[in-house]
């Protein structure tokens, strides 16, 4: 019965922890109204690096090219690419004047690496404002430019932006993406509001050239794979810097994994990155994992001994409908509305998957970005 009694206590003790982050951190996001901008025109370098996307750039490449924004270069970067992504470049370049190519070949030092790429593509534009996608994402309206700019001021040099993940019916595997790209932007979102930006998703994030070359770029992390976005913002965002865009003519979405492997093997990718954070960000973004496990964990062991099971549906339920109310005002925000009758289910198992890829990572270390 001590057990029992230390279980019972554990599970009140995360259930408190939990309805902090909740209400006191992502409840600063969901319940937060857009705000209405001065809509500052500034000059802006939209900079897409491909590699092997040769498809997708002739599908997803005339929705940045027909942007409604005075005035916005574009630079493709092909980073030796094997298929036919320059031809295709240069086919979109000999009709528009303001599109600019970066042709990176390989070099033995920074083999497969898109920071590499990436920074030659920065160096390469023109303008004092970089807005980033990636080759298969398509704004979501002619405004996207305009919405995500609008953030910038002379304090603001950094925008974090929503990628979404386009929907595909009777399809689990689509659920869990975008539930996890809901939570994550829930987070970052969250964070950034209450003062402690920590991370951004290349497919929809801005900043000012000044603050890449004031962080001397990559190089902090470049020998890491990934982390082009959310390392580069962990390292250079501050509460000042750094605004966020939520407005939904201000998204990007992309065509998201449809086998499961596919869609693990780039989780754990990215999952890989989290371990070069600032620490307090790891602590935290660790708090708020092991509390979620936690508290299924001891709900279940509580529920199937019955212990003071009264008092422990109170806090379960108290909990959920909590949850529940700051991701539907989340969801509806970010366009995900479909998500939230499944949402018990789509945590457990998106839980469950993390743990699963946490372990992998430490056997092995996922390498190339493509």
């Amino acid at each position: 019965m001590m057990l029992l009694d230390f279980v019972y206590y554990g599970f009140i003790a995360v259930v408190f922890i939990q309805v902090i982050f909740y209400l006191g951190i992502f409840g600063k996001f969901a319940f937060k109204k857009p705000s209405k901008e001065s809509r500052k025109i500034v000059d802006v370098s939209v900079i897409i690096c491909a590699k092997n996307e040769a498809e997708n750039l002739k599908n997803f490449l005339p929705s940045i090219i027909s942007q409604d924004y005075p005035n916005f270069e574009i630079v493709l970067i092909n980073d030796a690419s094997s298929d036919d992504t320059l031809d295709v470049m240069e086919t979109f370049a000999n009709e528009n004047a303001n599109i600019k190519i970066v042709d990176v070949k390989n070099i033995e030092a920074f083999w497969g690496n898109k920071k590499y790429a990436l920074t030659l593509g920065i160096k390469a534009s023109k303008n004092e404002h970089l807005l980033f996608t990636d080759a298969d994402c398509k704004p979501v309206s002619k405004y996207w430019i305009q919405e995500m700019c609008s953030q910038f001021n002379d304090e603001k040099s950094i925008v974090l932006g929503y990628g979404a993940y386009s929907k595909i019916k009777k399809s689990f595997l689509n659920k869990i993406i975008r539930f996890e790209t809901l939570v994550t932007a829930l987070q970052y979102f969250s964070f950034a509001k209450i003062g402690l930006p920590y991370m951004g998703v290349g497919r929809n994030l801005a900043y000012a050239k000044a603050e890449f070359f004031k962080a001397n770029g990559f190089i902090n992390h470049i020998k890491i794979r990934s982390g082009d976005d959310d390392l580069f913002i962990n390292q250079v965002a501050t509460k000042k810097n750094t605004a966020i865009s939520f407005s939904k003519k201000s998204f990007t979405i992309s065509k998201p994994k449809t086998k499961f492997k596919d869609w693990i093997k780039q989780k754990r990718r990215h999952i890989s990155t989290a371990n070069h954070y600032k620490l307090h960000h790891k602590i935290l973004l660790t708090l708020i994992y092991c509390t979620q496990l936690l508290f299924w964990i001891l709900a279940i062991i509580l529920f199937a001994f019955t212990f003071n099971w009264e008092i422990v549906l109170v806090i379960f339920l108290t909990r959920i409908i909590i949850q529940f109310i700051v991701f539907g005002k989340t969801s509806k925000k970010l366009g995900e509305n479909d998500l939230i009758a499944l949402l018990p289910i789509l945590e457990v198992f998106l839980i469950t998957i993390q743990f699963v890829i946490f372990i992998n990572n430490l056997i092995s270390k996922p390498n190339h970005w493509k």
